[in-house]
């Protein structure tokens, strides 16, 4: 399954990496240092080449985890039902845990770091929408 990685801390995204394959998650992950570039790829992507799953760190410079999913709105259409967004933070504000209702391609919020038991549910959730 074709996973995207949003995240700058160069580690997170190694040792992710590492993990989703560990896991047999993903063989097929693209990793983006910056928001930017994520929302520029999703913008130019043909559906076939859409993610099914976006891992999105919140705070990052430039484009935060926040400012990528208000900009990603108006593609939320073709998204959906394609494509989930699993936020990334090591936040343990409420504010983070309410705001998350407010966007519709978000399908939870995982602490970091991430683990084993963490893609199980994430693996779990995506059975359920297939089936």
């Amino acid at each position: 399954m074709h996973t995207l990685l949003i995240d700058d801390d160069a580690i997170g995204v190694f040792l992710t990496e590492r993990l989703l394959k560990r896991e047999s998650f993903s063989d097929n992950i693209t990793s983006f240092g910056s928001a930017e570039e994520a929302l520029n790829f999703l913008r130019q992507a043909p559906a076939e080449e859409l993610p099914r799953v976006i891992f999105l760190d919140l705070n990052m410079p430039v484009m935060d985890g926040w400012e990528f999913l208000e900009a990603l709105r108006p593609q939320e259409a073709q998204l959906h039902g394609r494509c989930r967004i699993y936020i990334l933070t090591s936040s343990l504000a409420q504010s983070d845990t309410a705001r998350v209702d407010e966007f519709g391609l978000v399908a939870g919020l995982i602490h970091k770091p991430i683990d084993s038991a963490q893609i199980q549910s994430v693996r779990d959730q995506m059975g359920a929408v297939e089936t």
